[in-house]
């Protein structure tokens, strides 16, 4: 790809569901359908003052922070409109408007398959290419024009149908998107209380849109109780941002959050929110993600959330992917429950694995998993260490807890001099309820206590000597405050072949931190951090 502008592209916004006839009447009477909407949020100063936080909306920051355009002029969009006087600039955001058909000023009152409406996305590329590409400003040709999806709720099933189904869009126009960011997207479907996957037969405000054997047909995958599996296109250029807050998702009365359950944002189950995939070299990989505690929609929404602008920010144009495992070695059990188990008793206990992300310079995290917001995550012993009682278990690697996938721009880093990037990982272990021989055992518990828990801080380091192109360094912070005082050792990432000084390409790199709790219970294992250059 031969343009100047990456990795600027224009950007579609592709709105979420829209249910009954009113909604639908009110989000076209949007321009921005939503893309415009901001929040005010009350944050705690520490003068212990509650202060209101203002986000202006993911529209109005892209505009100032990165000089992006809409295409509205004297009452025109652009996109339709025949107009030489003003031609459309590249860093331009446009909005797909597939519920104008829809409605009674603009339509027909007529719900269109969502089908239809992914056959209509890959016209709008393909005008907007045409347009684009027309601009002599722009020196773009066809083959280099280049665009980002960024959806929400249903319109990520939109853009999904539209890329993974060769009946529902060209080749001409799948090629031509760079990237998918989804917010809270039912990737696969719909789940509520007693009914469990929403009813084929459930017509109402095409609702049936979210279930798994009517996704299968529209999104081109098999049948089953997985359908957000990624097809014809790379699983790690799709990114999925999912909420952990159902308790301020007020639909339906706060009927919908009640049935979707605490481990959702009111609408969406937190498993339902995430993508997977076969990359290049034919392996099963999930989709990068991260988790904020927003609710589907609202003014506590996760599209007009500081949280998901600075991911979406981060994932189109940061030039850094950093990936967090977890692998443990060794997790060692009290005392009194190691000599049950030498005497033969059957001792179960399960882990909770709590993890925040937080970027330097910032006030809010980039992803958070906490217990108490239902989104930590969960392993048995038994899939840690899978084997039999009285014998040796090795680790499953495959099993180890993927904690967290964040994106950096050293453009926009706070650190001047060197352009460095810097994040700080809160990692926290839970001490389990533990089970001999069928019976809790709770004679040293207390509710809410660790076996491990730190605040680590990342460096990177633009270094054109270095492996990778970058120079890591990392620290502790109960011992080193605030600095990353340690250098890494880099590796190059099994099968990806890093370079010094690298700056393109899938090359990657790779550091152990070690992670030691010595104490009963305790835990030894690695902290392995995997970084890849990201355009």
């Amino acid at each position: 790809m031969n343009n100047s502008h990456h990795p600027y592209h224009p950007i579609i916004y592709v709105r979420g569901f829209a249910a009954t006839q009113s909604e639908i009447e009110e989000t076209v009477a949007d321009p921005y359908m939503g893309f415009n909407i901001g929040s005010t949020k009350s944050r705690l100063a520490w003068s212990g003052v509650v202060k209101r936080y203002f986000f202006e909306s993911p529209l109005v920051r892209l505009m100032g922070d990165h000089k992006y355009e809409d295409v509205y002029v004297d009452g025109d969009d652009l996109l339709d409109a025949s107009r030489t006087d003003r031609p459309i600039p590249y860093r331009c955001i446009i909005i797909y408007r597939y519920y104008d058909e829809a409605s009674k000023d603009f339509g027909d009152a007529k719900t269109p398959p969502i089908e239809q409406f992914a056959k209509g996305l890959d016209t709008l590329i393909l005008r907007l290419r045409e347009k684009i590409c027309a601009n002599a400003e722009n020196k773009v040709t066809p083959e280099d024009f280049r665009v980002h999806l960024v959806a929400h709720s249903m319109g990520g099933l939109v853009c999904r149908a539209f890329l993974q189904n060769p009946k529902l869009g060209s080749k001409q126009a799948r090629s031509a998107v760079d990237k998918l960011f989804t917010y809270a997207t039912p990737h696969n479907g719909i789940d509520m209380r007693i009914v469990r996957n929403v009813p084929g037969w459930l017509a109402f405000g095409d609702a049936n849109n979210f279930n798994r054997n009517k996704m299968a047909g529209y999104l081109s995958v098999p049948p089953g109780d997985d359908v957000s599996l990624i097809t014809n296109f790379p699983p790690e250029r799709i990114f999925n941002l999912v909420g952990t807050n159902s308790k301020d998702y007020t639909a339906a009365g706060g009927v919908s959050a009640w049935a979707a359950g605490d481990a959702s944002d009111g609408l969406v189950r937190l498993e339902n929110a995430i993508t997977h995939g076969l990359n290049s070299n034919g392996k099963d990989i999930s989709s990068p993600r991260a988790f904020v505690h927003r609710s589907h929609s609202g003014h506590y929404g996760i599209v007009n959330s500081e949280e998901g602008y600075q991911n979406l920010r981060r994932f189109l144009f940061g030039n850094l992917r950093v990936d967090g495992i977890l692998d443990i070695d060794d997790i060692t059990l009290p005392t009194e429950i190691q000599k049950s188990l030498e005497e033969g008793s059957k001792v179960r206990a399960s882990y909770q694995f709590e993890v925040a992300v937080s970027i330097r310079g910032c006030q809010w995290q980039m992803t958070r998993r906490e217990v108490r917001e239902h989104s930590a995550i969960f392993r048995t012993y038994q899939e840690l260490f899978p084997g039999h009682d009285g014998t040796k278990r090795l680790p499953d690697r495959t099993m180890s807890p993927h904690l967290f996938s964040v994106f950096l721009d050293s453009e926009h880093s706070v650190n001047k001099v060197t352009n460095s990037v810097s994040f700080a990982v809160d990692i926290n272990v839970l001490v389990p309820d533990y089970e001999i021989d069928g019976t809790l055992f709770m004679k040293r518990h207390y509710e809410g206590g660790f076996i491990f828990r730190k605040q680590i801080v990342v460096e990177a380091i633009p270094d054109a000597e270095a492996l990778g192109g970058w120079r890591i360094k990392y620290g502790f912070q109960d011992t080193n405050p605030g600095k990353a005082g340690k250098d890494a050792e880099a590796r190059a990432i099994k099968g990806e072949a890093a370079k010094k000084g690298a700056a393109s390409g899938s090359s990657g790199i790779a550091f152990d931190i070690p992670i030691e709790q010595k104490s009963k219970p305790g835990l030894h294992g690695t902290l392995r951090i995997e970084a890849r250059p990201w355009t």
